[in-house]
């Protein structure tokens, strides 16, 4: 039987979407090519409640429905053939082998199994006489792959330009016009506008003046400035002033954000989100993260509510943020009062407030494993680390938010460390190339934070590390 190609598949594409194999196979007309070491990998992931380990149980029910069609032997080498025949078709050779040839002394299991994948598509190559293409999303594997000759691609996406939406534009207007912004259609002052121009800095003429506005429903919002800086984290710059004000705009329900490290945006979406919990917009604050504990295991770590021991373990950022905000309150009181005499928090007193704070203002985390069949009502939910969900985790995460909720999605394509994720099948990549499509069904806000704001050792790190 020929096919129009052969896909030798690695772990990480099935866990990723177990549903890939219907995507890759289209219909039967591509032939499939698993390893067993892959089987047994998926195998391993079966049991737990993270994304991976739904993905490992997805792809079983798959092979549930396949009919073995042939066993075939071909020297120390065995294929087996499976045929899907559902809703959706797919035809799979699985290859094992008695005796691998590679040297297992000293040698991690991690790339135990990477050689013996590898192996069986070297193998592949001959025995369909046909050249075949591994896909994984590990760069690690690939690059072995290009040093056996064999064909690799990470799955999709590895061939797409680099997209660069301008979130903040900024135009010259005259001095008379100044006048007419507000709620104006921004399309009378800018007939290039596109959808993803979420932001606008509008620059007079012949003046260092510079109005700031976001862009709502095609419509000009300029940014009320004294009342988006009163929060406990006063913004510092125009990309903060742009993000805390979609914050605090209640017409605005989905927030997009990619930013380097330091540049407050956790910070901002906290303080953001106290401000409205306290003027009883929202019930509560739910903190999500997307932790890697093992790049090798690929096993995430959980998600603890409330005020468990582990709360602050596993979530650093949240934590961190709760402490700098503590600590920024009880300075700005200090300083209203002109009581320099006053003490400094201690560490013992810092932390008691910050457990108060997380009691006062319902701050919980949520370990994504619960979350399914759950809704989540009236609650500011800030996603975090959203470069390190498939597009699969984020999916199931947003289809539990209903419409009484404001969310916030953080995230940097400079900092993925998920095994099963790249910087094209990332949900941060998906959500941020979905700005550029008008959709009706909710209004979103995006924006990147390119100042490093932590301090110099964050920005000077940033300047050589991600040239």
């Amino acid at each position: 039987m020929i096919f129009d190609k052969y896909y030798v598949l690695d772990t990480n594409i099935l866990l990723e979407d177990a549903n890939n194999i219907f995507k890759l196979s289209q219909d039967s007309k591509n032939l499939i090519i698993l390893p067993e070491t892959v089987l047994d990998e998926i195998d391993s992931k079966k049991s737990g409640f993270d994304e991976i380990n739904f993905q490992a149980r997805e792809f079983a029910r798959i092979l549930e429905n396949s009919l073995i069609k042939e066993s075939i032997k071909k020297d120390s080498y065995k294929i087996i053939r499976l045929e899907i025949e559902n809703t959706q078709n797919a035809i799979i050779d699985i290859i094992s082998k008695d005796q691998y040839d590679l040297d297992t002394k000293n040698v991690s299991l991690n790339i135990i199994n990477d050689r013996k994948i590898l192996e069986i598509a070297t193998f592949s190559n001959d025995y369909y006489k046909k050249e075949v293409e591994f896909l994984s999303l590990d760069i690690m594997a690939r690059t072995r792959a290009i040093s056996l000759d064999i064909k690799t691609d990470a799955l999709v996406g590895t061939t797409d330009k680099e997209f660069n939406y301008e979130y903040i534009k900024t135009i010259e207007i005259d001095f008379h016009q100044q006048e007419e912004l507000y709620n104006e259609e921004i399309i009378k002052f800018d007939p290039e506008y596109k959808i993803y121009n979420y932001s606008y800095c509008f620059k007079i003429k012949d003046s260092d003046q510079v109005i700031l506005a976001n862009i709502i429903n095609k419509r000009i919002v300029i940014l009320d400035e004294g009342e988006v800086r009163n929060q406990i984290i006063t913004p510092l710059n125009k990309e903060q002033l742009f993000f805390s004000n979609a914050i605090i705009n209640h017409v605005i329900n989905v927030l997009i954000i990619e930013a380097k490290a330091g540049s407050g945006k956790t910070l901002l979406a906290l303080s953001g989100a106290l401000k409205l919990v306290r003027q009883k917009h929202y019930q509560k604050i739910i903190y999500i993260r997307n932790s890697i504990e093992s790049l090798d295991k690929g096993e995430d770590v959980g998600y603890l509510p409330g005020l468990e021991e582990k709360f602050a373990i596993y979530n650093h950022p949240l934590m961190d943020s709760l402490d700098y905000i503590i600590r920024s309150e009880y300075k700005k009181k200090r300083t209203k009062k002109n009581q320099e005499n006053i003490p400094e928090l201690d560490d013992q007193e810092v932390t008691s407030r910050i457990e108060q704070l997380i009691a006062n203002y319902s701050i919980e985390t949520m370990w994504v494993g619960e979350m399914r069949g759950r809704t989540l009502s009236n609650a500011f939910i800030i996603i975090d680390e959203a470069q390190n969900m498939s597009n699969k985790t984020m999916q199931m995460v947003l289809s539990r938010i209903d419409n009484s909720c404001k969310v916030v999605i953080l995230g940097s394509n400079k900092q993925i460390d998920n095994f099963y994720v790249n910087k094209y099948t990332n949900s941060l990549t998906t959500l941020l190339k979905s700005t550029q499509n008008e959709n009706t069904l909710v209004n979103t806000f995006a924006i990147k934070l390119e100042k490093v704001l932590r301090g110099p050792i964050t920005e000077w790190a940033e300047s050589i590390f991600t040239k």
